[in-house]
């Protein structure tokens, strides 16, 4: 099963990944990682992304989409993944469904998280508080203004990916807002399992 979450920062995509990995038996491709693990391991497309990023330029789309290709290639992956994060923009996912055209396979389903802002900062502050009460390190991005930026962001640009999946039949949508547990259930009933 070949799975995209979609949806703002701090929609609790993470968190369903996760069980999705647990109930599915597939990995979560994150392309940061999976970005550094490709210059760590000196693939040609890791090569690629290294000369880019020496130089402090953004890594392009098809260097992006290059090391999703390899890394859907690896065992673990062949019967599916889940990407979260990925792709941010409709050019990233024009790229992407080319790609999976010419390996012959598709995607299963785009699933949105759908999510009201303001009580999503107040998610964010609640979420840093209960961090800041265990003693451990609060995120960077759990800054109320910080966050708030990273949806303006995410508004201007990957808020137009749910448009193209939907032209497509593949976006299904959830209440991010619900408690965690239901949320799972509402991707159980999407995904018939």
């Amino acid at each position: 099963m070949r799975i995209i979450l979609l949806g703002p920062p701090g929609a609790g995509k993470g968190t369903q990944a996760v069980r999705l990995v647990e109930r599915l038996g597939i990995p979560q491709l994150s392309t940061g990682d999976m970005l550094r693990a490709a210059v760590a391991a000196g693939t040609p497309v890791g090569l690629k992304a290294k000369a880019v990023m020496d130089r402090g330029e953004l890594v392009s789309d098809e260097i992006v989409v290059g090391i999703i290709e390899d890394r859907i290639e690896e065992p673990d992956a062949r019967q599916g993944f889940i990407l979260d994060g990925f792709p941010r923009t409709v050019a990233q996912a024009e790229a992407f469904d080319a790609m999976l055209d010419r390996k012959g396979l598709k995607l299963d389903c785009v699933i949105e998280f759908k999510v009201n802002e303001n009580e999503l900062v107040d998610r964010i502050v609640k979420r840093a508080k209960d961090t800041e009460a265990r003693g451990e390190q609060v995120r960077r991005d759990d800054n109320p203004e910080v966050f708030k930026t990273r949806l303006e962001a995410y508004r201007a640009q990957t808020a137009p990916l749910s448009a193209y999946f939907e032209s497509k039949g593949q976006l299904r949508t959830v209440n991010g807002m619900k408690p965690i547990d239901e949320v799972t259930e509402d991707i159980k009933k999407i995904l018939g399992r």
